[in-house]
């Protein structure tokens, strides 16, 4: 790559973020129909796996089923669901007032004192729907203090993980939602591409986080970033980042991994190119990540399983005299994950993953190459499943030469 391409012309960030503009404004919410027909999903699922009862903590699940926005804390927030489909939320008492404002779906909200059992709580409400001795499924998230405490107070039920449930759920992804995270993901491609023109010699990686942040704000995400990896030269081989970052050099390896939230969603993308001129071993490298990218896509279809598709990107190096496991130089991780409200959910592009890949599933693809000692490339989009096979959400990047396509 030249410089034609990337810090042209003395551009500075400022100039950059008066190109940006809001790009959330035709972006529809999750409604209250689709939290319900998630809750009469996963009620099928209950009853698919036996499971009578399920425990939904504050965070992304108790968010994806109700549409409750609530953090969680050593307090226990949430709700339990019954395979009858009735939904009852349990709450602190002095939260009571607040919850009602963030909560989404309406159901009867059940609370304790600060003195109180809230496990002893979810006894008597298991007690008026004779569900003493059920089959309980904890959400998977929730922090072990609130699984011990939920078991220890009901030493008659069976308690088990509600990830076969929960996953179940969000790994298939219906159209509004596919719709929010290809808006999310074209937002933070708007802001990769301007972060690209800013590069100069010297720069720190504390300017262009920086630059980044407030790009993302500017193109109407007011959190900013979710999370921002900025590599310089041979910090660019470890996957997520050094502990004292260089400043950008003539000729530097540059990897940004950066991403924010949208209705609750999440963008992560991942360009890897030079600033100047590319040495000949980081082209046969950059085009090497391309196709090993590309054998990953053109391997997932319908039916097939994750771990299948971990396989063809592992080949596609070996056939190159790279690994064909995690040592390198190679690729020392998982080739992709899914996302959506959690950076990393499932289903995972994984070795041995016997999920298979179904419509609506959204997975990243991105099998990093690191060369010890040297740099690190990663491609890194999304895409999600079709009938008809993957599609891209946001498209690769096109040549060394010119890895933006403009």
């Amino acid at each position: 790559m030249t410089k034609k391409t990337i810090g042209v012309g003395g551009s500075t960030a400022a100039i950059e973020l008066e190109k940006i503009v809001d790009m959330t404004q035709n972006v529809k919410p999750i409604t209250i129909d689709e939290y319900q027909s998630r809750m009469q999903k996963a009620v099928f699922l209950m009853k698919e796996h036996s499971v009578e009862v399920m425990y939904l903590n504050a965070g992304t699940n108790l968010y994806y089923f109700t549409g409750t926005q609530w953090n969680p804390s050593e307090r226990m927030v949430g709700a339990l669901l019954f395979d009858d489909g009735t939904l009852v939320y349990i709450v602190p008492k002095f939260e009571e007032g607040t919850f009602k404002k963030y909560s989404q779906v309406e159901a009867k909200i059940y609370c304790w004192e600060e003195h109180e059992s809230p496990y002893e709580l979810i006894n008597e409400l298991l007690k008026t729907k004779n569900k003493t001795t059920a089959t309980l499924a904890i959400d998977e998230s929730a922090s072990y203090f609130l699984a011990d405490g939920i078991l220890k107070a009901n030493p008659s039920c069976s308690i088990q993980t509600a990830q076969q449930i929960t996953a179940g759920c969000r790994m298939q992804k219906s159209a509004n939602e596919l719709a929010i995270i290809k808006q999310v993901k074209e937002i933070t491609m708007v802001v990769q591409r301007a972060a690209a023109k800013i590069l100069r010699p010297g720069i720190s990686v504390d300017e262009v986080v920086s630059f980044i942040n407030e790009a993302h704000k500017k193109a109407g995400i007011t959190s900013g970033s979710y999370f921002c990896i900025v590599l310089f030269s041979d910090d660019t081989q470890y996957p997520h980042g050094v502990v004292v970052p260089q400043v950008l050099k003539e000729n530097d390896a540059v990897i940004v991994d950066t991403g924010c939230r949208l209705e609750g969603y999440l963008s992560d993308i991942t360009r890897s190119y030079v600033y100047g001129t590319p040495s000949d071993e980081y082209k046969e490298i950059w085009n090497l990540e391309k196709a090993t990218q590309l054998a990953a896509f053109e391997a997932a279809v319908i039916g097939v399983t994750c771990g299948s598709v971990d396989d063809a990107a592992r080949k596609t190096l070996a056939n190159t005299g790279l690994s064909s496991d995690y040592s390198l130089p190679g690729l020392p991780h998982r080739v992709g994950h899914g996302t959506g409200l959690d950076i990393h959910e499932y289903p995972y592009l994984v070795r041995g993953s016997e999920i298979q890949l179904l419509e609506g599933m959204v997975v990243s693809n991105e099998p990093m190459i690191c060369i010890p000692g040297k740099f690190g490339i990663r491609h890194e989009d999304h895409f999600y499943m079709t009938k008809n096979g993957p599609q891209w959400f946001t498209i690769p990047m096109e040549s060394i030469e010119n890895p933006f396509g403009y």
